[in-house]
């Protein structure tokens, strides 16, 4: 099923989709992607520059990547990357880090629109956000709708970017691979080293780690 503007035009301009990145991970900031074009635009881009867009799970790292980098070179096309940090995960917990993460991408788009939020159109991934509270919810959506898999590319690339920093500032826990999903080499290099300082304290195998330690 390929991805369509039919959950936009009922909502009529200005539309966001926004979607979210690195829920389930025990470390790193959980990120959110919003993407606003106009419709008559956006239409175009459907069968034009944009036809490879979709959800991001079904692309390659290498595709998305690539779609990434078209997304935000688009002429018409406003867009907002916005995260969490793991101390605000641990805080608030990962629902509610995650809702913030998306009010504050949505925030960037509707200002570099010049409209309050309350004003932008906003179709959201998956179950209603708390922070969003006129947003209309569309469950599998980044499957669905164009501008909610746009803003699904750009969470989990800028996700993604994120992990390789991980890399590099705490080697040894295989961030470039494994983007902190708890695989079988990521627990066992926690059990190795321990947590690192962006490690989500809150999550059940780090909470379990520091109370071994």
């Amino acid at each position: 099923m390929a991805v369509s503007l039919e959950f936009e035009m009922a909502l009529g301009d200005p539309v966001a989709g926004i979607d979210e990145a690195g829920r389930g991970p025990l470390a790193g900031g959980v990120y959110a992607g919003a993407v606003s074009v106009p419709l008559l635009r956006a239409v175009e881009l459907l069968s034009g520059e944009w036809s490879s867009v979709n959800d991001s799970k079904k692309l390659s790292e290498k595709r998305r990547t690539a779609i990434a980098e078209v997304i935000k070179a688009t002429p018409g096309c406003t867009w907002a990357v916005a995260s969490a940090s793991p101390e605000e995960i641990d805080k608030l917990n990962i629902l509610h880090a995650t809702h913030l993460a998306m009010r504050r991408a949505t925030d960037a788009v509707a200002a570099a629109l010049g409209t309050d939020v309350e004003r932008l159109h906003c179709l959201v991934d998956g179950l209603p956000v708390t922070t969003l509270p006129h947003a209309k919810n569309l469950v599998k959506g980044d499957a669905k709708s164009l501008l909610i898999a746009a803003a699904s590319i750009l969470a989990k690339t800028a996700r993604d970017a994120d992990c390789l920093r991980l890399e590099r500032l705490y080697p040894g826990y295989g961030f470039a691979r494994h983007k902190g999903y708890p695989t079988k080499e990521h627990l066992a290099a926690l059990a190795r080293l321990g947590p690192c300082p962006e490690h989500r304290r809150s999550f059940g195998p780090v909470m379990q780690m520091e109370l071994d330690i």
